[in-house]
């Protein structure tokens, strides 16, 4: 029937979801079903349907979207640009985290991790034209914000799997597709975008503004049997940062009195950051039909990268009196405010310099060797690397241990949810004549065994090897390889409730290898130290918005890369460098078998897929054994261990139409996700923390030695899911869903912590901590400390409840025409047998987006929401830890206008849009497991976007 005459037959329908839609906040281009039936299953009828009325900009994008999930054998999400070049979002995270059942997840500001269904990318398949894609992170998860939005013409997340997917996932699967020419229309376009921050920058070497620029074209030769499109991007985006943490939260800081037992916090780390993201990027396809029964599809994507920034805050310990004398207000468990008794504060200069490279391409060969029988060869090779490196410069009132070290810094402190603030400094670093060049701390301890840091003139000044530690350089470089090749067999059968049978095979062999790198940093004026250099002086950085005041700003990765520091290898002096320095290699191959169905059962119109795909791997994992050894040096002793195994993934998707745009959805299937490729290392370390703050602790948990080892016999995660859809289509644009999950957790793997005593590799002399003043030497109050494993077999479930609705008011008040909601909530419920959560599982997320498009002009307001979720973090080592993330709420706004609708022939290509991003200012807060307090803030201000897109034709 009609959209017209839908419309009015449904709005009775409609009333009774209205308690429902009340419950939901939305997401933009969605769908919840697919692309693999041929046929609408809700917009089909032999009367003659009234004309179409055209839609353009994003109402453009949710009607395309809603076709592929309308059409689609499986439960999935969609979203579809709504010009070329323009999806609904910075980059493709952006986009992907505003679809029902999934959550994006904010790194360092952007958007970049996503988790469907409650499972982080780690868990989710990623693919790229149906390719399986590798990131330029430390593991599995792709980090989505890397592709700019203008590549990508849609996306399509699967729920439910399909036994011809290449790359399957626990959450689920990602596919992100660009265009393909020769199905889109001839275009030349031009994408450009002003960015800024919202918030200052606060360090004056970089801006709080930038920009990206696009250039899109697609085309058709040779009487449309050549179709070439391409697009060049390049981006240069700033983010500012607030940054709050603290070491921790201590109960036995004040040991008498009223304030005996109550959490205090032990140390800080705060500072001003300031980076830009640069990225240029080339994507290109060509598409040869030149008949229909052969075509040869080539496409390749390239990306280079650099984030670049700087961090220039305070490190510290925040000691206050045993006693509780320094003491001034609390609550019933936290001490919310109190005098230090004196540190000698580290001001620190981070550079961050992250490069990288991403390359993929790829052919794909169709051939129809007769009317019912197609083959398909599709072959592809992928390769990335990045090298991170974080660096750290200190500074403060001079060398540790020199008699000339000013006085120790005293400071107030007051505790709220949003972090420290801070009043009464006694110490002030603004003032370059004052502020030495070297490290205030005696944290040099792993330096025990350079000679060099030990002579006549280091100790006529009284220092030392532990004084001798003015800065480090954390690198973790890693590269990573992808090859496949894909045959498939494609039978048709026009008879029968069978319509074809897909028969295939594919093959990968992967390599993902991590080098961790670093260096101890000693300054040329050791054993002294020395003023900044002016060259490097780059005026002050604002940390007033901690009551921390300005602080010298000064180039500090120009000088580490001169010749102002010496560098010390930590390989040979830190035993975890080695120990997380691993090589991973799997080949894999996967046969499969589908079967497509489309029949009647009991007068309802059947449809779907059934099928097995068959998993059969072979990985190994390279790395090394590494303790120090009684020469004070690293011992990294090789090893290789791996496994071999095969799984059957069985799959069944059963879609069942009711009539007049009803759909129920059943769907069941095995799914599964390799091990964590930091899991899969199988070397091991032993590590000791040299401070005095972990080396007077008597608490294991709390002390100076940890340990980790790998497994790299791990076999994948693992999970049987069960799913029920029920969705109802009144209109091109406008439906309702409802679906239930279940996903029963048969194996998954996770990091295992014991005590484990460390005395057979104490060594007198070396496992110690020294005083600021080089005074006092502390040794370890315990020997036992926490050893962390990796292991599988743990078992968990995970269930929820899904609701959208696309609502076009204009269907049922003609003066609201153009208005409309777009929403998606989702309430998931998981956890593990050991009682822990499942990495990235909110149990509410809610998206809501309302807008208004006609006539060339167009204005959406986006609220995402999720709550608390666990997720992970790199420590100070490069290596990753599992952290607690509080929830959030994030608003977007935009605003646009289509010239093509003014009239004004000369401006018909133009259109402008103006967005700005996390308009309400939301921090990202994370929070102690045991405590629950605030162990770090972020705050990134809001941003602001202006864009001209011109269409030449």
């Amino acid at each position: 029937m009609g959209d017209v005459e839908m419309a009015r037959q449904s709005q009775s329908s409609l009333a009774c979801s209205v308690a429902a839609i009340a419950l939901l906040t939305a997401t933009p281009a969605l769908a919840q079903s697919g692309a693999a039936s041929g046929k609408s299953n809700a917009l089909t009828n032999d009367a003659p349907a009234p004309a179409e009325i055209v839609v353009t900009g994003f109402r453009a994008g949710l009607q395309r979207a809603q076709a592929v999930k309308q059409n689609d054998t499986s439960v999935v999400e969609a979203l579809s640009a709504e010009d070329i070049g323009k999806l609904p979002g910075s980059s493709i995270a952006d986009s992907i985290g505003r679809l029902a059942g999934v959550a994006g997840e904010r790194m360092a500001g952007r958007v970049s991790g996503i988790s469907v269904r409650g499972f982080r990318e780690d868990f989710v398949g990623t693919t790229l034209n149906g390719r399986e894609l590798i990131g330029i992170g430390d593991n599995r998860g792709v980090e989505y914000d890397l592709y700019p939005a203008e590549i990508i013409d849609s996306a399509v997340v699967y729920k439910t799997p399909n036994s011809s997917l290449s790359a399957m996932g626990v959450g689920g699967t990602v596919d992100m597709r660009t265009l393909r020419p020769l199905s889109a229309k001839r275009r030349l376009t031009v994408n450009g975008t002003f960015e800024k921050n919202g918030m200052k920058s606060a360090n004056p070497d970089f801006k709080d503004q930038g920009y990206r620029v696009a250039l899109s074209f697609s085309d058709k030769f040779a009487d449309d049997t050549l179709g070439i499109a391409f697009t060049a991007a390049t981006t240069s985006s700033p983010t500012q940062d607030r940054f709050f943490s603290v070491w921790g939260y201590d109960k036995g800081a004040v040991s008498s009195g009223a304030n005996a037992g109550k959490y205090a916090p032990s140390g800080i780390d705060i500072s001003s950051r300031s980076r830009v993201l640069k990225r240029d990027t080339l994507a290109g396809v060509i598409e040869y039909k030149p008949s229909d029964n052969f075509s040869a599809t080539f496409d390749a994507l390239y990306i280079n990268f650099s984030d670049k920034g700087i961090s220039r805050g305070f490190i510290e310990a925040l000691p206050i009196a045993s006693n509780g004398s320094t003491v001034l207000s609390s609550d019933a468990t936290t001490i919310t405010s109190a005098r230090t008794t004196g540190f000698n504060s580290v001001l620190r200069s981070d550079p961050l310099d992250k490069t990288g490279k991403l390359t993929t391409f790829g052919g794909n060969f169709k051939y129809k060797a007769s009317d019912h029988v197609h083959l398909t060869l599709d072959v592809s090779h992928a390769a990335s690397s990045k090298r991170d490196t974080r660096a750290e410069s200190y500074a403060g009132l001079g060398r540790a241990g020199l008699p000339t070290q000013g006085a120790n810094n005293l400071r107030t402190y007051t505790y709220s949810p949003n972090g420290l603030t801070f009043s009464n400094n006694s110490q002030g670093y603004s003032d370059y004549a004052v502020v030495r060049l070297a490290g205030p701390q005696s944290w040099g301890g792993s330096l025990a065994p350079i000679s060099a840091l030990n002579t006549a003139a280091s100790r006529a000044a009284g220092v030392g090897f532990a004084q001798a530690q003015d800065g480090f350089v954390n690198t973790g470089v890693f590269d990573e390889k992808l090859t496949s090749a894909r045959f498939e067999v494609k039978v048709d059968m026009p008879e029968g409730p069978i319509k074809d049978v897909q028969l295939g095979l594919r093959y990968s062999d992967h390599k993902k290898s991590k080098v961790n790198e670093g260096y101890f940093l000693t300054a040329n004026t050791y054993p002294l130290d020395g003023a900044i250099p002016d060259g490097a002086r780059r005026g002050v950085a604002d940390l007033n918005w901690a009551g921390l005041g300005n602080v010298v700003a000064y180039d500090a990765l120009g000088l580490i890369n001169s010749n102002f520091y010496t560098r010390w290898s930590a390989a040979a002096l830190e035993p975890d460098r080695m120990g997380d320095t691993y090589t991973i290699k799997e080949k894999i191959w996967q046969p499969f078998a589908q079967a497509t169905f489309d029949t009647k059962l009991g007068g309802v119109r059947t449809f779907g897929n059934i099928g097995l795909q068959g998993v059969i791997t072979k990985q190994q994992g390279s790395g090394f054994n590494s303790i120090i050894g009684a020469a004070l040096v690293d011992i990294a002793t090789p090893i290789t261990d791996g496994a071999n195994y095969a799984r059957v993934l069985p799959s069944l998707n059963a879609n069942f139409e009711l009539g007049n745009g009803h759909t129920l959805r059943f769907a069941a299937a095995k799914v599964i996700s390799r091990a964590r490729i930091d899991y899969l290392n199988p070397g091991s370390s032993v590590k000791f923390a040299n401070n005095v703050a972990n080396v007077t602790n008597s608490n294991p948990q709390l002390g100076p030695w940890t340990s980790r080892s790998g497994n790299a016999q791990l076999r994948p995660y693992e999970a049987n899911q069960v799913d029920l859809s029920y969705e109802y289509y009144f209109a091109r644009d406008g439906f309702l869903s409802a679906s239930v999950f279940y996903k029963d957790l048969v194996n998954w793997n996770v990091a295992t912590t014991t005590l484990r005593d460390y005395t057979q590799f104490y060594i007198p002399g070396y496992h110690q901590a020294v005083s600021s003043d080089g005074l006092t030497i502390y040794t370890p109050a315990t020997f036992k400390g926490v050893n962390t494993t990796y292991t599988g077999g743990l078992k968990g479930k995970v269930k929820g409840i899904e609701l959208q609705a696309t609502i076009p008011f204009g269907r049922f008040v003609k003066a609201l025409d153009g208005f409309g909601v777009v929403a998606g909530a989702a309430f998931t419920d998981g956890t593990l047998n050991d009682g822990t959560d499942v990495p990235g599982l909110s149990k509410r997320v809610m998206q809501g987006t309302a807008f208004y498009d006609k006539g060339g002009f167009g204005a959406r307001v986006s609220v995402n929401k999720r709550s608390k979720w666990v997720s992970e973090d790199r420590g100070g080592s490069n290596t990753l830890s599992p952290v607690n993330r509080a929830g959030q709420t994030l608003v977007d706004a935009q605003i646009s206008y289509d010239f093509k609708q003014s009239g004004l022939s000369y401006l018909k290509g133009l259109k402008v849009s103006l967005q700005g991003q996390n308009l309400t200012n939301q921090r990202d807060t994370y929070t102690d497991s045991v405590s629950g307090l605030t162990t770090r803030n972020e705050t990134f201000g809001r941003n602001f976007l202006l864009n001209f897109i011109y269409s030449f034709y």
